[in-house]
């Protein structure tokens, strides 16, 4: 999807998006029609030395080509079958196409996101598509510790709708507890309050007072004490019930002051607070600068000129992340994984590409 498109050494823009860049490093590309016998065939071939398989394939899609997890269960025991849909492989809504706004949609995500009084929001990335990545990646692993174990394999069964439903999280579990629907806050904190975004001089703080110690401290730097022992806010309890006469107390006192008065005096007395920085303000942050979270990687689409790429935020000690493949071009690696993975060779490759299965 796109654009922005990577652009070629002469700045035309090439195939490849950004988007397509966000999902694709350290894999490898091939081609493959999986609707011809041969593709099929080569399909199978390939899953006899594969210890996991991935598919986004509606349900009911890949039974037409012999490689659901019922087609391939018996044949291959070990193999660990994870499927990503919309609404998962059961339930009324199991053969529908779903994409991440759906999801966040149907949740009750988007019921919870927006400003008060507004219109519901959808999260400005695809949050549906994020977590469910998250979610099979771990349930992937959980299967391949079971395999480990029982030398059995089994199908991971991931769907947008369930991720979705379960990061409402605390405000899921604030309706099952009270029976009270939760609606739209804005940058509010349903349960924390002060816990939200106020205005500035000249924009925006975020402050978060995540006690009433804190709150008592907080009280103190801004010069209204009285405020901490005040009946309506001096436990959370009261300040979430009253949140709309603290909010707009707090609002006439920080609006006085820039945002960096308030960073740098927040932290002074170990207040959280941060500023709302644009995406340019993110990459330029001394903070994500420090822990590489913007990276260069050479890709043959733009020459000799690197491609950036938004780094790994896993860090670990013993064995760091490794950036070890660009983004590939669509079918990059066809012959290279054809000859590693199924002894082919150049000629079979060719003879494949003539007949259009590769």
């Amino acid at each position: 999807f796109g654009p922005p498109f990577v652009k070629d050494p002469d700045g035309k823009e090439t195939t490849e998006s950004g988007y397509y860049l966000t999902a694709n490093r350290n894999k490898r590309s091939i081609t493959l029609d999986l609707t011809s016998e041969d593709g099929q065939a080569m399909a199978r071939q390939m899953i006899a030395k594969c210890d996991i398989l991935v598919e986004n394939f509606k349900v009911g899609n890949l039974a037409k080509y012999g490689l659901s997890y019922d087609d391939l269960k018996d044949e291959f025991p070990g193999l660990v079958y994870c499927s990503i849909t919309g609404f998962g492989q059961t339930g009324p809504m199991a053969t529908q196409p779903g994409y991440d706004f759906m999801a966040q949609g149907m949740s009750g995500m988007m019921s919870i996101t927006g400003e008060k009084g507004g219109e519901p929001q959808r999260v400005g990335v695809p949050i549906a598509d994020l977590t469910a990545g998250l979610w099979a990646t771990i349930s992937i692993n959980a299967a391949l510790r079971h395999r480990e174990v029982t030398g059995e394999g089994q199908q991971v069964d991931i769907s947008l709708l369930d991720t979705q439903v379960s990061t409402l999280s605390i405000q899921g579990l604030n309706y099952l507890t009270s029976g009270e629907v939760p609606g739209l806050l804005g940058n509010a904190h349903p349960n924390i309050v002060p816990y939200q975004v106020f205005p500035t001089a000249d924009g925006n703080v975020i402050i978060s007072v995540g006690n009433d110690a804190q709150f008592e401290r907080f009280c103190d730097y801004i010069e209204r004490p009285e405020l901490a022992t005040d009946a309506r806010f001096k436990t959370n309890d009261m300040r979430v019930r009253n949140r709309d006469a603290l909010t707009e107390i707090l609002n006439d006192i920080t609006r006085q002051k820039s945002t960096d008065f308030w960073l740098e005096g927040l932290d002074e007395i170990k207040i959280a607070s941060g500023p709302i920085n644009r995406i340019d303000q993110v990459f330029a942050d001394p903070q994500v600068q420090a822990r590489e979270m913007q990276i260069e990687m050479n890709h043959p689409a733009a020459g000799d000129k690197p491609v950036q790429m938004i780094g790994s935020p896993i860090k670990m000690s013993g064995t760091p992340v490794s950036y070890r493949r660009t983004p590939p071009m669509l079918g990059e690696h066809t012959d290279e994984v054809l000859k590693e993975l199924l002894d082919l060779s150049a000629d079979d490759c060719v003879a494949l590409r003539d007949k259009g299965v590769i």
